[in-house]
């Protein structure tokens, strides 16, 4: 019966990777995934239906504690956007010449990604580029600086990036030393095809005949508040995390709930039709729930082989037949640019435990760079990289062929800052 489960684990995987040419859903494939590896494992377990039930029921604890995060998170994200408040950042954005422009649209990238997550920065930024940029194939060069700008700067956050958020709400890293020991190696994988593309971009600034305006629903003071309230309520969480030792998810709930009620207060004298965009729940039906049922589905089904045992078998084995640590996770991070990073991270934390590898270990600081940023690398491997494949029209070979070998020489650029960085910290 473990083979069956096996068998069904790496056919959803290849359906996942395979999503596009395919034309199924991810999230369903997941769904299907989880529930046919948890019934074949009590079929067969030892320990009976009751005891895979109490398995099942603690891993579900630890798959919602990622999920009501990521629902919260990304309707503070949706709840800021229906204020305009992006536009705090988007107006001030001024450049000349397009080197300059893709030098600052590179930073505020990597910045706003550790603040937000690497996906919704790509597709705030490319929209911003639509306003700023009238040549289409130009837009496209930005469009994948930014997906490695967004990924470099989700990396070192511990909720900027799904992978390093489940890693920290894992109890695998803590968020001040996550912050100091990825930082440079991210940035590094920034610098290097920022300093390389900048020998290539020629040319002025040539914004678009026509700029749409804004909905006018907000005044620039409504903008300008949400914008600071929406960054302070994410800001918020890792340090109630810090000062509580409570679950992240709860101290975004609380950020939330406060979001909520400021909202309702800032808007209590307008009319129902001024405010029906503006409200919260709305908000909520915005946010991109089939991403979320994907990560249930996901989670659940590597959870599978971690309850089986099978992860902890194939950990031996691979420390066996490899032995090196930051082999066995730079490949991880290649193998993230062809296949999805979330299960690959998963997988991970089930197969080194925290008893043996604990918190702050080199293996799950260098997970965290490895498995954010070498998504990279093609255009498929991360959720930033298919955002911009759908906003802008990327194409698969087009980008491996433009933007990969930049992501690569990137990659490998902050493995050696970090390594050198561990060394002579250690």
């Amino acid at each position: 019966m473990s083979t069956m489960i096996a068998v069904v684990f790496v056919v959803a995987y290849a359906c996942i990777a395979l999503e596009h040419p395919l034309k199924i859903n991810k999230s369903a494939i997941a769904l299907i995934a989880a529930g046919l590896m948890w019934t074949f494992y009590s079929i067969a377990s030892p320990i009976g239906v009751h005891g895979v039930t109490e398995q099942l029921t603690e891993k579900l604890a630890e798959t919602a504690a990622i999920v009501f995060f990521l629902i919260c998170a990304m309707t503070i994200v949706e709840v800021t956007d229906s204020h305009g408040g992006f536009e705090v950042i988007t107006s001030r954005i001024k450049a000349a010449k397009l080197v300059n422009l893709l030098w600052i649209i590179g930073f505020i990238t990597f910045y706003l990604s550790s603040i937000l997550d690497n996906m919704t920065t790509t597709i705030v930024m490319i929209a911003l580029m639509k306003r700023l940029l009238k040549d289409h194939k130009q837009r496209l060069f930005f469009a994948g600086i930014i997906v490695i700008a967004a990924n470099a700067g989700g990396a070192w956050s511990p909720i900027g990036d799904v992978t390093t958020t489940m890693l920290w709400i894992g109890g695998q890293v803590t968020t001040l030393n996550i912050m100091k020991t990825t930082w440079l190696a991210s940035m590094m994988n920034l610098l290097v095809p920022l300093i390389i593309a900048s020998f290539f971009v020629k040319g002025s600034v040539v914004p678009p005949d026509k700029i749409e305006s804004g909905s006018g629903r907000t005044s620039e003071f409504e903008k300008t508040f949400m914008f600071f309230m929406g960054m302070g309520s994410l800001i918020f969480v890792p340090i109630f995390k810090s000062v509580t030792h409570l679950p992240p998810y709860l101290g975004i709930l609380l950020a939330l709930g406060i979001l909520w009620l400021v909202g309702n207060i800032l808007h209590r004298n307008k009319t129902d039709e001024e405010k029906d965009n503006l409200r919260l729940a709305k908000a909520l039906k915005r946010i991109d729930m089939a991403s979320v049922v994907f990560f249930i589905g996901i989670l659940l089904a590597v959870a599978t082989l971690s309850a089986n045992g099978m992860l902890p078998a194939l950990a031996g084995w691979i420390d066996v037949k490899i032995g090196n640590q930051a082999i066995i996770v730079m490949i991880i991070g290649l193998v993230s640019a062809v296949v999805d990073n979330i299960p690959l991270v998963a997988a991970s934390m089930g197969m080194y435990p925290l008893a043996q590898f604990p918190a702050d270990s080199f293996i799950w600081e260098f997970m965290a760079y490895c498995a954010g940023t070498g998504g990279s690398i093609l255009i498929i491997g991360s959720a930033a990289g298919v955002a911009a494949m759908g906003l802008e029209k990327i194409e698969f070979f087009w980008y491996a062929r433009r933007i990969g070998p930049l992501a690569l020489a990137g990659y490998f650029a902050g493995i050696a800052t970090y390594i050198i960085q561990y060394r002579l910290v250690h």
